[in-house]
């Protein structure tokens, strides 16, 4: 049985970038693939009334403080000292998710996500412009000018939001969510539980 997480993937949530980074070591050990699936996280979030913890939690003491201990936590013991706060944060990611589908489709989602990853949440770039968009994926090896022309596409459009629309249907509400097989897990925390689920054998 092949070995399988599919990860449903927005930049714009920091604990998208931490969970790609945790991720590495469980594919190692596993031999697992990874599929990233592009969604746009505020159509997620319109589609299923959820919010970002920052606003849901906004008024419920202390909760944010430990979101932020708990963010500490995960940081240090996974050693991902090169994260920090995007400064335009939160930044509108349609730009960069539909340019996620033309890479995927192009094959080069691999090096973009590690492009954009970085941009965001490493080197605080307005990864909305297109021109930082378009100047740093052709500082990855992809064709920037590309890239962005396709974003205009419709077909890529509609990927996403049919991306989008089915993640809902299969009872995603937020990022990051994983799947092997029909098993949903939601969140960075989850997974030792997603790797305890993946087939023992190959």
């Amino acid at each position: 049985m092949t070995k399988t997480i599919e990860f449903i993937f927005d930049f714009g949530s920091p604990n998208a970038y931490l969970a790609w980074h945790a991720l590495q070591p469980i594919l190692s050990r596993t031999g697992a693939s990874l599929d990233i699936t592009p969604c746009l996280l505020g159509g997620i979030f319109k589609l299923t009334g959820n919010q970002a913890p920052w606003m849901s939690y906004a008024n419920v003491k202390g909760k944010l403080d430990y979101e932020r201990l708990e963010m500490t936590r995960f940081i240090s013991l996974h050693g991902l000292s090169k994260f920090k706060m995007n400064p335009h944060f939160p930044v509108n990611t349609l730009l960069l998710m539909r340019g996620a589908i033309a890479a995927k489709q192009s094959g080069g989602l691999d090096i973009y996500v590690k492009a954009g990853l970085s941009a965001m949440w490493e080197n605080g770039e307005n990864m909305s412009d297109p021109d930082v968009f378009s100047a740093v994926m052709t500082a990855a090896g992809l064709d920037g000018g590309a890239l962005l022309a396709a974003c205009q596409d419709p077909v890529i459009k509609s990927g996403l939001a049919e991306n989008t629309d089915n993640a809902v249907a299969r009872g995603v509400f937020g990022i990051p969510t994983f799947f092997v097989g029909d098993e949903m897990f939601f969140g960075k925390e989850r997974l030792d539980q997603l790797e305890s689920a993946l087939p023992t054998t190959a």
